[in-house]
């Protein structure tokens, strides 16, 4: 009954899931059509929230270093696009946020429940998952993932 709850974030080395998601701005992104880049997926429980802020402004700020590792970042939750497009633009994230209707995507991905749970997961450019991890990792370790 409650193994959302309890559930481990998927295993790194297994295939990620393909999905295709809304963009704030109204476009699509489909990880399938991301093959041969590093992909970042940070689902996140709320915009503008004080930990979601500050997480994803650590991400904003290494913008530089993930371009380096040629990784494409991507903000998820269920939040509406309006809402996405006012945090994206109060903090000017350089990245997507995706909208995630139901928390379909984070089930696939093991962060769904009564709130997206905090999890971050790095992709590798062949669709294998790299790196997994709850929480709030820094940037700098995810990012160390990419190849």
């Amino acid at each position: 009954m409650f193994d959302w709850l309890f559930s481990d974030p998927l295993p790194t080395g297994s295939p990620a899931p393909d999905f295709t998601l809304p963009k704030q701005d109204g476009g699509t992104v489909a990880l399938s059509k991301l093959r041969g880049k590093n992909v970042v997926l940070v689902f996140y429980p709320g915009d503008d929230t004080p930990v979601c802020r500050k997480q994803l402004c650590e991400f904003r700020d290494q913008w530089s270093e993930a371009r380096k590792r040629n990784t494409q970042v991507f903000g998820v939750n269920p939040a509406s696009a309006g809402s996405h497009t006012k945090f994206q633009e109060k903090y000017h994230l350089p990245f997507p946020l995706l909208v995630d209707a139901g928390q379909k995507v984070a089930a696939l991905y093991h962060a769904d429940g009564l709130f997206v749970k905090r999890t971050v997961y790095l992709i590798g450019p062949d669709g294998a998952i790299r790196y997994a991890k709850r929480g709030k990792p820094d940037p700098g370790e995810v990012l160390a993932a990419a190849r």
